[in-house]
């Protein structure tokens, strides 16, 4: 329970009104309602504009300025008759959120008169300040102006009275300076790379997509408390707070009972993301106290990506009528599990061809072998790259806390499929893949349990999982875009690589299915040290890591130079993605907004200290001290010091950590003013991670031992053991 001092305004939260209207009927009723998809487009726009808005998502058709003006009538309707006042262009900055500008259907005309207008022009592009969000140098300040350009292949929705349009945000020389961009690049990029291996296997005209499910974990704390921890509310972590005597050990919160209040918030807020299309499908207690997860069905990528968004940004509004916070932060408490983003990535056809799925033919078994053979080669040949892409300033507090992936990019494939490989390696033919097979328990009221050919392992960053591969690196607070991109754009490199080799053998005369199963061959012989079936978070492993080449690096910024190395600007010009100048705006990108991550972690913490505990932690020095006096005057010679002997040791813990303290932060802080004097974002970065983040432990050490002994009334902040349990 919360101490007294916290227990009044914690019971005034927990009873705030909940606004949200509940859910009336089947879920299938309203599932999609705020949604302009396809049953609204049949009530509000032709057959033809229907066709081309399909053929422009699916077919990646460019749509004329005509449709645009059909589309914009249409959904201005749609907009109008849902209660919308507003519309806007909903973008993903390199924030790693999303923005938004509100802008009224309200167009005033005559004298005093006004009508509603949403035009193809408007609905297509607007303009936004592109030197005000992160850009890396690609825009100055004086040079403000950007554009968001409307993304059809994700449909607008509706959020409240404002009307959100999906779109894309490039500077005025067209660099990408958002994360959405990239992703329907490589999108582009892994589909031609795939679709053109297909045809050796007789399927063309076969659309392939990027898939993804992502599993989003994250915290849950009462407003009340939040609200009373500064730290909290500056960085979303606790920079100080000593481990509560129970935590996680007993591992009963992890798929227990969900507490009443957080399933009224997982009600209310899965209520409102059925309305917005989000297909929620599962929801669960997590390991750590207060640690949720929610996952959806697999969407093409693009799509779940803005589902995600969506939901995080609803989770924050739901949360707060339940008198909660929400917490994406990857580590926000110490001593517990921390929260990650699972991104379960596939490719396939829109016909329904998985193309990490084994098949019932030799044939589809080569092309299941080939494209895994090639994903493993690429996250070979790229690890240092596809680590870059997931690790920040605060996913570096959970990668290797043996809770979570290592920070070193390994595949785990199963026992099954790496005998497969490994066979291959010996065979000129194409290795037989065995079926699912059944168990059973020999009890008779229990039916048979089908096995999958793949076990799982919680210590891969990336794993093979059955018919897709898990991404496990990534942070629950990520835009997962960028993750995804780059999953694509290396093995759409990686794919154009194998076509070419292919067609060099099918050249020189040998038939085109043995050409492939060779070229698989060498393919996954080139590619055999980036699996890892193993406990990756053993010393063992790193040493082993190291041993075959795979980048061990555990600096966020020294691991962002691999985005400017020469082989990375190669990939991503020959894929299309991006340009060498998006590539160093990104890497200057992530390494100022991991300094400035950094130092307001230390200046807060700084602050903390010298403001919330030092005064506490002297006043209650004092108290000792004065209590120590009093009991001179009353005893004397060797009873006093028998019965002071105690408190006097108290009081040289206090006065040492004290001293300590005061010290550390002063030199904390002194180390911030150093780092900002250098001259590059990357050299800042480094000096933050080095001279900097190392204060942020150490100073915590002194204040989570003064925690322990200052009077608990007198403590300022709400401990871990009244954060980390929802009553």
């Amino acid at each position: 329970m919360p101490s007294s001092r916290f227990r009044a305004v914690d019971e005034a939260f927990r009873k705030m009104p909940i606004e949200v209207e509940p859910p009336e009927g089947l879920t299938s009723e309203y599932y999609g309602c705020n949604v302009f998809n396809r049953k609204a487009m049949r009530e509000y726009l032709s057959e033809d504009t229907r066709r081309k808005i399909y053929e422009s998502s699916e077919q990646g058709k460019t749509l004329d300025r005509e449709t645009a003006e059909d589309v914009a009538a249409g959904l201005k309707k749609w907009a109008l008759a849902k209660g919308a006042t507003h519309y806007t262009h909903w973008f993903q900055p390199l924030t790693g959120g999303t923005a938004e500008k509100h802008v009224s259907f309200i167009e005033p005309f005559g004298k005093g008169e006004a009508i509603e207008e949403l035009t193809g022009k408007l609905l297509c592009q607007q303009e936004s300040d592109a030197s005000s969000f992160p850009n890396g140098g690609l825009r100055n300040t004086f040079e403000a102006r950007g554009y968001t350009a409307w993304d059809p292949s994700s449909p607008a929705f509706i959020i409240k009275d404002t009307l959100c349009i999906p779109t894309i945000f490039i500077s005025y020389n067209g660099e990408a300076l958002d994360y959405k961009a990239p992703l329907l690049r490589s999108e582009i990029a892994v589909a031609k790379a795939a679709e053109d291996l297909l045809t050796y296997f007789g399927i063309k005209d076969d659309m392939v997509v990027s898939y993804l499910g992502w599993e989003q974990e994250y915290f849950l704390v009462d407003s009340s408390l939040y609200s009373l921890r500064p730290d909290l509310v500056m960085v979303d972590r606790t920079l100080i707070g000593h481990n509560a005597a129970r935590n996680q050990q007993l591992e009963d919160h992890y798929l227990g009972s969900i507490p009443e209040r957080v399933l009224a918030f997982m009600r209310d807020l899965e209520f409102e993301c059925y309305k917005l299309g989000v297909p929620i499908k599962a929801r669960h207690n997590e390991v750590a106290p207060n640690q949720f997860e929610i996952a959806p069905v697999f969407e093409v990528a693009n799509l779940a990506n803005d589902h995600n968004l969506v939901l995080m940004a609803m989770m924050k509004k739901v949360s707060e009528l339940h008198g909660f916070k929400v917490i994406f932060h990857e580590k926000p408490f110490a001593g517990v599990n921390g929260s990650g983003k699972h991104c379960n990535w596939s490719i396939g056809t829109r016909s329904g061809i998985g193309l990490f799925t084994p098949g019932k033919t030799d044939n589809e078994n080569l092309m299941f072998l080939m494209f895994v053979s090639n994903v493993l080669k690429a996250v070979y040949d790229n690890n240092a790259l596809l680590k870059a892409s997931v690790l920040n300033a605060t996913n570096a507090h959970r990668l290797g806390a043996n809770e979570a992936p290592p920070a070193i990019i390994s595949a785990f494939l199963g026992t099954q499929l790496m005998q497969a490989f490994e066979e291959l390696l010996t065979s000129n033919d194409m290795v037989k893949l065995k079926d699912k097979t059944t168990y059973s328990l020999n009890i008779p009221q229990i039916p048979e349990l089908m096995l999958d050919n793949t076990d799982r392992n919680r210590t891969s960053p990336f794993a093979f999982t059955g018919n897709r591969f898990e991404f496990r690196a990534v942070g629950s607070s990520a835009n997962c875009s960028n993750a995804i991109a780059t999953l694509n754009t290396i093995v759409a490199d990686q794919l154009a690589s194998f076509k070419a080799a292919v067609d060099k053998r099918v050249a020189a005369g040998t038939p085109a299915m043995q050409a492939i199963l060779d070229e698989t061959r060498e393919t996954y012989k080139a590619s055999r040290s980036i699996c890892f079936d193993g406990n990756g978070y053993s010393d063992e492993w790193k040493k082993e890591a190291k041993k075959r080449g795979l980048d061990c690096e555990t600096s966020a910024p020294k691991a962002y130079s691999i985005l400017t190395d020469k082989k990375t600007v190669d990939l991503y010009r020959r894929t299309g993605v991006m340009t060498e100048a998006e590539l160093e705006a990104r890497r200057d990108t992530f390494c100022d907004i991991y300094s400035k991550k950094v130092e307001i972690e230390a200046r807060v913490l700084a602050d903390l200290t010298a403001n919330h505990i030092l005064p506490v932690a002297t006043h209650y020095e004092t108290r000792l001290l004065d209590n120590v006096a009093k009991m001179k005057a009353v005893f004397s010679g060797a009873e006093f010091k028998s019965l002071s002997e105690g408190e006097v040791d108290i009081i040289r813990d206090l006065a040492v950590h004290i001293s300590e303290a005061r010290q550390l932060a002063i030199e904390m802080e002194e180390a911030c003013d150093k780092a900002n004097k250098s001259k590059t974002d990357y050299n800042k970065a480094v000096a933050y991670h080095d001279k900097v983040a190392p204060f942020l432990d150490e100073l915590r050490l002194h204040i989570d031992r003064l925690e322990m002994i200052v009077d608990d009334e007198m403590w300022p902040l709400p401990k871990y053991r009244e954060l980390l349990f929802i009553r």
